[in-house]
């Protein structure tokens, strides 16, 4: 398949080969001596990368994600505001201003249409609990938040007795979830079920789960998401398990140390560019009705599977996008994912 067109595209170039998916710089392929993400930060010379707060990729599409936009905004520092504003009818934006921490462990808070629930800078955590949303919930952001411990410890060793998840989605539409950290709940991170179509997660940390980003749970193939900029550590399974979704584009993604890799499933058209994989079991992978077309990666001291195959499709005919060189991209994330002082003030 021909790569998509500089109109459709901006790219960040340097010369390199690729090797059944893994680069060569400067005729030396990248081995146990890979970038660190502090070794590898952009130059100090590089301007600072200035977070936008409009959605991009497939929920930037068809009228686009703007969550609360145009509704009041409040600052929430307790559980009971948090539900009351999430779970309105009305738009909001509700900024966190400190840490909440749920009641009962485990509870998802039922997040209605048309919110943004953001984090003001790095204070905003939800502790204890997570977010759903479900059926038929469409334009919701989700961004610049800390959501963490639901881990159970009672005979539960593969997180399959309690569905506490950080963010539940079920048939939702036009969400995007941006510059979060997510860690340690005892069912997923990011469950992306059904036909939730119109997803963007990016600029997130993904670190020490099992489950970790589900997406399927449905016999339909319509759904379209991007992942990108999004940095995995630590992560067992799912890391994302991508099954019967239209159009998946993954790209500068930085998988560290992971029990899995990117799995294209079902009939899935996945499209990954420009990710480093380190230390990972399966850095990707597919089923037999499964497309995955895979360029400008970087695979450093990992084992198991990279396979290929299929057409796939050009992220370029549904949007713009900006591919940042793969060898650069731990020390982007090291500086760049998770919540930033700058977001939600």
């Amino acid at each position: 398949m021909a790569s998509p067109t500089a109109s459709h595209r901006m790219i960040r170039r340097r010369p390199y080969a690729v090797l059944a998916g893994v680069i060569v710089l400067g005729g030396a392929l990248l081995g146990p001596r890979a970038l660190s993400p502090e070794a590898s930060a952009a130059p100090a010379t590089a301007a600072p990368r200035a977070w936008s707060d409009k959605a991009d990729g497939f929920a930037s599409l068809d009228g686009g994600t703007t969550g609360g936009a145009g509704g009041q905004t409040v600052t929430v520092t307790t559980f009971s505001d948090l539900k009351k504003y999430a779970t309105a009818t009305a738009a909001y934006v509700i900024r966190v201003g400190g840490t909440i921490t749920y009641p009962e462990k485990g509870h998802e808070v039922r997040v209605a249409s048309n919110k943004t629930i953001i984090g003001a800078g790095t204070k905003g955590e939800i502790v204890g609990g997570g977010f759903f949303l479900k059926a038929g919930v469409s334009n919701v952001i989700i961004r610049n938040l800390t959501i963490r411990d639901t881990r159970m410890t009672d005979d539960d060793p593969d997180d399959d007795g309690y569905d506490y998840d950080a963010i539940q989605m079920d048939t939702a539409d036009h969400i995007w979830i941006d510059h979060n950290r997510l860690e340690r709940m005892n069912d997923g991170l990011i469950d992306s079920r059904k036909d939730t179509t119109n997803l963007t997660v990016s600029w997130n940390i993904i670190n020490e789960n099992h489950k970790t980003f589900g997406i399927g749970w449905t016999d339909n193939v319509t759904a379209r998401m991007t992942i990108h900029h999004n940095w995995f550590s630590g992560t067992e399974a799912r890391n994302p398990s991508i099954d019967n979704v239209a159009n998946a584009h993954l790209y500068n993604n930085y998988l560290q140390n992971t029990g899995s890799g990117n799995w294209s499933r079902g009939k899935s058209n996945t499209v990954i560019e420009n990710s480093y994989f380190k230390g990972v079991k399966d850095p990707y992978y597919k089923d037999s009705g499964a497309s995955l077309v895979v360029r400008g990666s970087v695979v450093v001291d990992s084992e198991g599977k990279q396979q290929t195959g299929g057409s796939g499709f050009d992220p370029g005919a549904f949007y713009d996008y900006t591919l940042d060189d793969a060898e650069e991209v731990p020390g982007i994330l090291a500086d760049g994912a998770g919540p930033q002082a700058d977001i939600g003030n």
